[in-house]
């Protein structure tokens, strides 16, 4: 049993933190800012470009910029909230994201808006592992520890759908700058709360030096591996620069492990992934939203292109899979958690959000949304709603609190790196489907007209081929739960994984004031 689950006998323990429930407004709003900020500049993104007379070629920056610095640098700004203290890099990642904001918000130039994303990726590394791991070190009662993360599994899941609301009626009836100045007052809420409200537990600060060869060799490997990512996207798969790139990756990521095994303070413990339970929350998490963002992605070019909805319309149009995704994680999460083990939430979740998927399958121009789309959003949203919710919980569970700032950054690395993959994935997918039908089918158009509806049959087509991808994955998220995670309902069980090889209780751990 990890230390911090046992005390000596007798021990008195303190009374939770009287302010833990305002702490979760201002946790849950930092990571409500940064999830939003993933999708809210897609939609602004056009006409950003034409203000600052951005290229189509430079244009992927805008996100990439982003993607790069904060898939790289997650594992570092875990790290670092483990070393300072998780108040203060959250607090700092919170006023440097304003920041950067603000810098993305003035921008009068490409340049300028690149560098203020890139910015927004640095802060947001920071930000975003201590806003998880404060959480896992403030709730420490099982039924509160699920409430909690019930309400953080929404936000985490969902946040991205409200981007696109936000992001549409920011652009339509304000500029699309207000997509980064409205980051401002959230940062400064969550800021002064945090300063005020917040209280960490002492004695979890990870003291040890920090492992330099670590830091370079993740960063390094994860920029190659997401860049790879993003550059077969635009350059294909067999582009010398892409396959150097991932091969790169690899030696990178190789070398990161090797040095992790042998350096005396690492700065990803290898007990941490090695654990079957979290193993198997990473894997599945950086599966599952491959098929998420590959969603949204195909469901907002569906939405406008091809049945012509506005961007606020298209935003409005994915409340329900915001809706399902607050019900399946607030509602069925958070109260069977306590009572069943993970895998029987996480599980059945991927396999209800894969039906959605399923009904996606079908759509064709003609198709009503009513009929095919809001009955597929629900199902998905309800689906991985139940699933985010324990694995966020889980993930985090049994750590030494020295490791809860890196154990929160895997979470976010695996989403983070499984997006990059799925934008990229799909989109190929949807792309050479899409080319062969258009190839198979043009020549039979006699018209203009004949010829834009194949062109729009040709889209919809890839469309739901790379669906049938996501489909797939999800399952294989499920089967990777039931195969891997082995955690009982917490508090009745135990399981493997403690750093010193014994039983390790999956009871919330006891910090000791």
């Amino acid at each position: 049993m990890s230390e911090t689950a046992r005390s000596a006998p007798g021990a008195l323990e303190k009374a939770p933190d009287s302010n833990r429930w305002k702490a979760l407004v201002f946790i849950a709003l930092a990571q409500l800012m940064v999830v939003l900020d993933a999708t809210i500049v897609n939609i602004a993104l056009p006409s950003a470009q034409q203000d600052l007379g951005i290229s189509d070629g430079n244009k992927q920056w805008v996100i990439t910029a982003y993607a790069l610095a904060f898939g790289g640098l997650l594992l570092f700004g875990g790290r670092i909230a483990d070393l300072w203290g998780r108040k203060r890099a959250f607090v700092i990642g919170l006023i440097g994201f304003a920041g950067a904001s603000a810098l993305g918000g003035a921008a009068t130039t490409g340049a300028m808006m690149f560098g203020a994303r890139a910015l927004q990726g640095v802060f947001g590394a920071m930000l975003a592992p201590a806003a998880l791991s404060l959480l896992a070190v403030t709730f420490t009662d099982v039924r509160e520890r699920a409430k909690a993360f019930g309400i953080y599994g929404a936000i985490a899941g969902g946040g991205g759908a409200v981007g696109l609301i936000l992001g549409g009626v920011l652009t339509e009836y304000l500029d699309w700058r207000w997509t980064f100045f409205v980051n401002i007052p959230f940062a400064v809420v969550a800021a002064l709360g945090a300063y005020f409200v917040i209280r960490e537990p002492e004695g979890g600060r990870n003291r040890n030096p920090l492992d330099i060869p670590g830091v370079l060799l993740s960063t390094l490997g994860l920029v190659s591996l997401v860049y790879g990512f993003t550059r077969a996207e635009s350059d294909g798969w067999g582009d010398s620069l892409t396959v150097g790139l991932f091969v790169a990756s690899a030696v990178l990521l190789l070398a990161f492990v090797v040095t992790e095994a042998k350096v005396k303070a690492p700065l990803l413990p290898l007990r941490v992934v090695t654990d079957r339970n979290r193993g198997g929350i990473y894997l599945s998490l950086g599966i599952a939203v491959i098929a998420m963002f590959g969603t949204f992605l195909f469901l907002t070019y569906y939405l406008q292109v091809i049945k012509g909805f506005s961007p606020i319309k298209t935003g409005f149009a994915f409340l329900p899979m915001i809706a399902g995704m607050m019900t399946g994680s607030t509602q069925i999460g958070t109260r069977l958690m306590t009572r069943v083990p993970a895998r029987m939430l996480m599980g059945p979740g991927f396999l209800v959000a894969a039906t959605g998927m399923l009904l996606m399958t079908q759509l064709e121009i003609g198709s009503s949304y009513a009929s095919t789309i809001l009955p597929a959003m629900l199902l998905l949203g309800l689906g991985m709603g139940t699933a985010f919710m324990p694995a966020m919980s889980l993930a985090t569970l049994g750590v030494e609190p020295r490791d809860a700032g890196v154990a929160s950054a895997m979470v976010n690395t695996s989403q983070q790196v499984g997006g990059a993959i799925g934008t990229a994935l799909l989109n190929t997918i949807a792309a050479s489907a899409t080319t062969a039908y258009i190839k198979d089918h043009i020549a039979t158009a006699t018209s203009k007209q004949q010829a834009q509806l194949v062109q729009m049959q040709g889209a919809v087509h890839g469309y739901t081929n790379a669906i049938w991808f996501a489909v797939g994955m999800l399952v294989l998220a499920a089967v990777i739960v039931v195969t891997f995670v082995n955690a009982g309902r917490p508090g009745a069980t135990t399981v493997s994984g403690a750093a010193e090889g014994v039983e390790d209780e999956v009871a919330v751990p006891v910090v000791v004031h």
